[in-house]
């Protein structure tokens, strides 16, 4: 028996951190507009960009699988909150862009994340900054 533990294996506790953490945030836009985890990443993501994207080009900025953002994309277009364009020389091309509905739910969700954002960091008392300052060594160095 080796003498490795998960629980102390960082990756893990990271994983599991941002599952718990993303879970705790779902169930407030989840109750208020009734979308999943993936749905809101795909919504936050397209109000962070200038035009519209691919399926391509959002699972590689949100690290999902393509088949769960076309997933996602499918239930976002079908309430409403996204439309998608179909490239006339290859169909197989798609962009997709929030509609005027999806850029409404984001302007009532982003104040509502950023709330939460707080709440989260509140939690860590002053070790909040030093917690920021690791984290963001970690995304850009991996």
């Amino acid at each position: 028996m080796t003498k490795f533990v998960l629980n102390d294996f960082l990756p893990y506790q990271l994983a599991i951190l941002a599952a718990r953490v993303s879970r705790e945030f779902s169930t407030l836009y989840k109750a208020k507009f009734g979308i999943t985890i993936p749905e809101w990443r795909v919504v936050a993501h397209l109000s962070q960009t200038g035009g519209p994207l691919s399926v391509g080009e959002i699972s590689d900025r949100v690290d999902m699988d393509k088949s769960k953002v076309s997933r996602a994309v499918g239930r976002l277009e079908t309430a409403g909150h996204v439309e998608k364009s179909v490239n006339t020389d290859d169909r197989r091309l798609v962009k997709v862009r929030l509609t005027d509905q999806g850029r409404q739910m984001i302007a009532e969700l982003a104040p509502l994340a950023r709330q939460f954002e707080t709440d989260v960091l509140h939690r860590l008392g002053p070790d909040a900054p030093q917690f920021r300052a690791s984290l963001g060594a970690l995304i850009d160095k991996t």
